[in-house]
């Protein structure tokens, strides 16, 4: 797109927000500074470089063969750094504990250490981004269908000892590069059908919970998630969004809201307010659930825009930390990459051109037909040009131009992965 089209639509757009009452040029600058964590597993279908074997299940799975997946270490490095070409901002990347440097060792879960990912460590460090980290519960000999919360105490303390080794891994990495590590706890612990010892099984979970976080650390924030549901585990679900909410807010740990798991008619949106007031930060996991959990490509939709204008309207974005959780491997993962992360800051972006002061002064004055017609205006005003410039700015292919580059990398690179 050229230059000069971008650059006067961005001058209309402003004069057009002022009207509104926003500065264009401020919410330019809050959304170069909102990092998104980058889940590495989009590049390589949620395989991870054990020798192990990943196994599979604990309600993970991707769905697809769309060839070029990165077959490891290496080729993930390189289509990450090909996605941070196409995108604006300073953003994280999140790390599974699967995804060690391993080499060619035989490594289990409860022997994983830091050395594992030093070169990660390194190579972030090169490219100027920041590392998060995720205990990995699923596809494991000893996964099953309860891990931290299994009465078999051999297999419980197996599953405590690898998510204390992850969170001393994410507190090294944190310290390392100088900025809190981001350590995600989500088990798929639960059962396929009825289940009479829901109780004991949850008080088995929190007893592994208080001996996991026995350790305090300062250079990592411990962030626990729930699920509604998982695949072969249909009926009950351990740590359940009640159950983790409970344990949040009395132990003041980040509660996980992954969009893709509650039901379909639940809004995410709507948890933001409530967990600002009793729990210190969130934890965001961006997906698009079709048919509940099914791990779409984040898109520009309500759900996400209302996620968030909520974070904007509340004033919490140094409290919410977001990341995507996404997997499909169907398409072009490199475009799925990068269609998530713009679409993400996309909304971000409407949510920072909302005029919220005129919003709130209707709202204060019980105007409520000004307040929702001013609402359906704002869905018009012309965020787009904006959006434009951002990219223009930040040196990143305008508008749908990133669609050639993406093609281009397929051609060259990932359709020779054989």
């Amino acid at each position: 797109m050229k230059k000069e089209l971008v650059e006067k639509a961005w001058e209309l757009a402003k004069e057009r927000y002022a009207a509104v009452g926003v500065d264009a040029d401020k919410a330019l600058d809050k959304l170069q500074k909102i990092s998104i964590s980058i889940h590495c597993w989009q590049a390589d279908d949620v395989t991870g470089f054990e020798n192990l074997g990943n196994l599979g299940g604990g309600g993970i799975q991707a769905t697809g063969n769309y060839p070029g997946k990165a077959r490891n270490i290496a080729e993930i490095r390189q289509d990450i750094e090909k996605v941070l070409t196409l995108v604006g901002g300073q953003h994280r990347l999140n790390l599974h504990a699967i995804y060690g440097d391993f080499g060619d060792k035989i490594v289990d879960r409860d022997q994983v250490e830091t050395s594992h990912f030093a070169s990660w460590l390194q190579w972030a460090k090169e490219k100027g981004l920041k590392l998060d980290f995720n205990s990995t519960s699923f596809g494991h000999p000893k996964s099953g269908d309860l891990t931290l919360a299994n009465p078999d105490k051999g297999i419980r303390d197996f599953w405590i000892e690898h998510t204390k080794r992850c969170r001393l891994i994410s507190e090294e990495i944190g310290k390392a590069q100088n900025d809190p590590c981001i350590m995600n706890l989500w088990i798929h612990d639960g059962s396929k059908d009825l289940t009479v010892n829901r109780y004991l099984y949850r008080k088995i979970l929190e007893q592994s919970l208080d001996d996991i976080f026995a350790t305090d650390y300062k250079h990592m924030k411990d962030c626990i998630e729930a699920k509604l549901f998982g695949i072969g585990l249909e009926s009950y679900t351990v740590g359940s969004y009640d159950f983790y909410l409970g344990y949040g807010a009395k132990k003041q740990k980040i509660v996980t809201l992954d969009t893709g798991h509650f039901h379909l008619s639940e809004s995410i949106a709507d948890k933001i307010s409530s967990l600002l007031l009793f729990t210190p930060e969130i934890m965001l996991h961006v997906s698009r659930p079709i048919r509940w959990d099914s791990d779409h490509v984040t898109i520009l939709n309500d759900d996400t825009a209302d996620l968030a204008k909520e974070i904007v309207r509340a004033d919490a974005l140094g409290r919410v930390h977001i990341g995507l959780d996404y997997f499909d491997a169907s398409i072009n993962r490199m475009g799925a990459y990068v269609i998530g992360i713009r679409s993400t800051q996309k909304a971000f972006l409407q949510a920072l051109l909302e005029p919220v002061d005129a919003l709130r002064k209707y709202e204060a004055a019980g105007q409520y037909f000004e307040r929702l017609a001013l609402l359906e205006e704002a869905k018009g005003l012309p965020w787009n040009a904006v959006w434009d410039y951002f990219c223009l700015k930040n040196n990143i292919a305008v508008g749908e131009d990133y669609i050639a580059e993406i093609q281009k990398y397929e051609k060259d690179v990932t359709s020779k992965r054989k």
